[in-house]
């Protein structure tokens, strides 16, 4: 006997298209918590334990280390340490010389013109004082 088919028969569907957008919307909804929840719990599994050392040291690289200078290892009754504090007032009054020579609201004051044309062919304490009184 010979196989035959059988006859296929419609089925009735009915698209409803509120149900259709409503079920899509659901299923979007449902499938973003599902991913959103996997990759927390992913996260709190893998990163809380294994990786805390490695997040201390990249947040450690990402401070700029603090620079600090050196201070001499000297006692402050050496003439050395003394010395050295000489220096450091003579380099802060000559950057403020600097300045004062290299501002421009200078040019206009005459006083401050007066003293830098005397520190320059006479320098003297003096000069230097009224220099640092007189120019901004």
């Amino acid at each position: 006997m010979p196989y035959r088919p059988a006859p296929r028969r419609p089925l009735p569907i009915q698209l409803n298209a509120l149900q259709l957008t409503g079920s899509i919307a659901l299923g979007l909804w449902l499938g973003f918590l599902a991913i959103a929840l996997t990759c927390w719990l992913a996260s709190r599994l893998l990163f809380s334990e294994q990786l805390a050392p490695v997040a201390a040291a990249v947040e450690q690289l990402a401070k700029p280390p603090v620079v600090v200078q050196p201070v001499p290892d000297i006692p402050a009754q050496s003439p050395l340490f003394e010395q050295y504090e000489e220096n450091l007032r003579k380099n802060e009054q000559q950057q403020r010389m600097d300045q004062a020579r290299s501002s421009g609201r200078n040019l206009s004051n005459p006083k401050c013109q007066f003293w830098l044309q005397q520190d320059q062919t006479a320098p003297s304490e003096k000069s230097r004082a009224n220099v640092l009184q007189f120019c901004d």
